[in-house]
């Protein structure tokens, strides 16, 4: 019989690693409570973790890992509706693909935040209507 996975200690304890900097083993653990959440149905806590896993890539300095972290979190926040979380992954994604001197990347995120920015848009309004009168 399986053992039954605490998922919450998982997370809590991942965020302690975090806060006492221990990011290699913060972002490994990060990145397997991800998948637990998204085999869960918790999307946005797979996408949070992913985030984090990708902050933690950041802090050591590893930046490629840091780019997978981030769009993964970005993919499954589109997917979900998350679409101001999914632009913040992006952009560390982003950032991250600058520091490694991908600017061509780099430019194809900046076009796809610009697209979603839009979108997050409130119309305009298309009279001066008013009921304030």
């Amino acid at each position: 019989m399986s053992e039954k996975v605490d998922v919450i200690k998982l997370h809590k304890d991942a965020n302690a690693l975090m806060e006492g900097s221990k990011y290699g083993e913060a972002r490994d653990l990060f990145a397997k409570v991800a998948e637990l959440y998204y085999k869960n149905q918790n999307y946005f806590g797979a996408a949070e973790m992913n985030y984090k896993a990708g902050e933690c890539s950041i802090q050591l300095k590893e930046h490629e890992k840091a780019v997978e972290f981030f769009k993964k979190s970005a993919d499954i926040s589109f997917a979900k509706g998350f679409e101001r979380y999914g632009m913040s992954a992006l952009e560390n994604a982003r950032d991250s693909l600058k520091v490694l001197g991908n600017t061509k990347e780099a430019d194809e995120i900046n076009a796809k935040i610009a697209e979603v920015k839009k979108k997050l848009e409130p119309p305009e309004e298309e009279s001066s209507f008013s009921v304030f009168g």
